[in-house]
């Protein structure tokens, strides 16, 4: 390892783990949307929540 003069520190850039987190947040959001798409979208079925919150549609 080196110490980077300031035209070596001008050329770095951040925002990873904001982009990682952003992926994440979506990839996340999409998959929920699914998970409720197919449990409303359904005839029937049943699911339990915690807290024993329990729910049936028929």
């Amino acid at each position: 390892m080196r110490k980077l003069n300031n035209d070596e520190m001008a050329l770095i850039k951040g925002g990873e783990a904001i982009t990682l987190t952003m992926v994440l947040a979506v990839m996340s959001a999409a998959l929920l949307a699914v998970i409720c798409y197919r449990l409303f979208m359904s005839s029937t079925g049943s699911t339990t929540l915690p807290g024993g919150y329990r729910f049936e549609w028929k």
